[in-house]
C-alpha cells in the first residue's frame, strides 16, 4: 500500500530522517521548513539539485513508492 502526505505529515519526525538519507543535500533548516509539505520539499529539491519540477515529482514518487 502507499504512503500518503497526510501520514508523512503526521510523523514527519520518523520520515524526515528517510528524507534526509535521500536527499542528504537538504540541510536540516530545510528539513524543518518542510515539516512534511510536498510542494516545499518538491520546491526544495528544485533548488538543490537544479532538477525541473517533473524531475523532482518523479523522484518524490518512487521515494514514496519505496516506502
Amino acid at each position: 500500500m502507499a504512503i500518503n502526505w497526510d501520514q508523512i505529515k503526521g510523523n514527519w519526525k520518523q520520515f524526515s530522517g528517510k528524507i534526509r538519507q535521500q536527499w542528504g543535500q537538504l540541510t536540516d533548516d530545510e528539513i524543518d521548513e518542510i515539516a512534511g509539505n510536498r510542494d516545499i520539499l518538491v520546491g526544495k529539491l528544485q533548488e538543490r539539485y537544479g532538477i525541473g519540477r517533473e524531475e523532482a515529482e518523479r523522484q518524490l514518487e518512487d521515494f514514496t513508492n519505496s516506502l
